[in-house]
């Protein structure tokens, strides 16, 4: 039976969506560098991930049966580090050694300096080959751990994506899902205008994937698109995301130069007023 998000509970993910949120900017305006538009963006699907989807344990990082998270867009990395904290994987004073020499918390993530950061990840394109491998490796172990792979929208202008595109839908992979971060935004401007996408979800679905599209911000709906697509067996699902890059501070959403673009302290400040007088 899908369980539906009660009132408590979307509160409760608002409220870790918001904290990871003060925390991105707080940690990419104390490092002078990093990619704000994204990780504001993917922080409500982060939030719903760590404190509800996700089958983890903070306590056993390593635990053998947690569902493996692959980012393939691994420059929104300060909302996955943000997310990890606030679930308890570190402390969130550790957030501010973002980027700094010798931190944990790289620009790109490494798999070998924090717990469950299961690739490292930074040239575009890869992070779905990569949970390709995991989730054939775990059914060849019959394993029953789902695959939850990231990616951004820009990165499907790789040729590798829809190569391991096909291969999941040979294999029939049906423990991996995978969301794409539909912003319509990339660094060189809009998704249309670099490289367009559409019909995105039809060609998914020619590929023999299980294929919804939701409100990357809306809790109910995310959580029904993830239920969903753990039932499905026969193959894999991708849930397109639609999000506002730069969600939560009004005059940086939509906007494609703050893809790679880190605020100062004065608009740091200003944004994480707006963001706890919400």
């Amino acid at each position: 039976m899908m369980e539906i998000l009660n009132e408590v509970k979307i509160k409760f993910l608002e409220e870790k969506a918001r904290n990871i949120r003060i925390s991105i900017i707080e940690m990419l305006a104390e490092a002078g560098s990093g990619h704000t538009a994204g990780s504001l963006g993917m922080a409500d699907v982060f939030a719903l991930l760590f404190f509800h989807s996700l089958k983890h344990n903070p306590s056993v990082p390593e635990w053998d049966e947690r569902d493996r998270l692959v980012l393939s867009n691994g420059h929104i990395c300060p909302v996955m580090y943000a997310a990890m904290a606030h679930a308890g994987y570190f402390p969130t004073e550790e957030l501010l050694t973002l980027r700094k020499f010798g931190s944990r918390l790289q620009g790109h993530p490494h798999r070998e300096f924090l717990p469950i950061v299961e690739t490292s990840s930074g040239p575009l394109g890869e992070g779905l080959s990569q949970a390709i491998g995991m989730a054939l490796a775990l059914r060849m172990d019959k394993k029953e751990n789902n695959i939850f792979c990231l990616m951004g929208d820009g990165e499907l202008d790789e040729g590798q994506v829809w190569e391991a595109a096909m291969q999941a839908g040979k294999e029939k992979l049906g423990k991996l899902i995978a969301i794409i971060d539909r912003n319509n935004i990339q660094i060189d401007g809009t998704t249309d205008q670099v490289m367009p996408l559409e019909p995105l979800a039809k060609k998914w679905e020619a590929f023999g994937w299980h294929t919804e599209e939701v409100n990357g911000h809306d809790f109910q709906a995310l959580n029904m698109a993830i239920e969903e697509a753990k039932k499905v067996t026969d193959k894999p699902s991708i849930i397109i995301a639609h999000t506002i890059s730069g969600k939560g501070v009004p005059e940086i959403e939509g906007d494609f130069r703050w893809h790679g673009k880190a605020p100062s302290n004065e608009e740091a400040e200003r944004f994480i007023a707006l963001l706890k007088d919400k």
